[in-house]
Formats: structure tokens, sequence, C-alpha cells
């Protein structure tokens, strides 16, 4: 299992929209992410940022990625999710939510 943690800024005036979409997420989207080997994933919120964490539990990380980004309701719910988020200025190229080096765990 290898752990992930990655943030993005949301639009203040998209707060309550991206609230409102997460407390009602598409079971169709869970599937997916469970499908290819997500687990244990959790958005938090501070004033304009958004922090994501998640567990990944299979081989291939990039190649699960690809599938989920592939599937046309992933896209869908991206393309409400999305226009509430405004990506950091250091996104490297490809890149959406920003993934954060993990410099300490405590297990």
């Amino acid at each position: 299992m290898k752990r992930y943690a990655m943030i993005i800024e949301i639009k203040p005036e998209k707060i309550a929209e991206y609230k409102k979409l997460h407390a009602a997420v598409w079971p169709e989207v869970l599937n997916i992410m469970r499908k290819h080997h997500i687990k244990n994933y959790s958005i938090y919120l501070r004033e304009h940022l958004l922090f994501g964490y998640l567990e990944y539990h299979g081989n291939n990380y990039s190649e699960d990625m690809q599938k989920i980004a592939r599937c046309a309701v992933t896209q869908q719910w991206w393309k409400l999710t999305d226009a509430c988020q405004q990506p950091l200025p250091s996104k490297k190229n490809g890149e959406w939510w920003v993934i954060m080096e993990e410099i300490f765990h405590m297990n």
C-alpha cells in the first residue's frame, strides 16, 4: 500500500457547491475508484485549500489513474468538480491536484 497526499485550491464561490457534490458522491464514481485499488480516500477543506489523502493498494498507480480518467462517469463527475477547483501555480505539466511529498509517517 502506498499513501498519496495532494492539494489544490478551491474557488471561494464554489465551496458550498463542492460540499454538496461530496455529500452525495455518485456510487459509480466510488465503485470505479475501488475497482482501481483506491481505499481510505478523504478530502479536507481549509479556507481556500483542499487536501486529499488516499491509499493505493494496486501495483501500477499510473495505469490505474489512467483507467479511472478514461471512464465516462469519472469524466462527467470531474466536469462538475473541476469547475470548483483551481490548480496551484506550482503544478507540474499534466497535474491537476499537486501530489505532496511525504516527509513523516507514524504508524
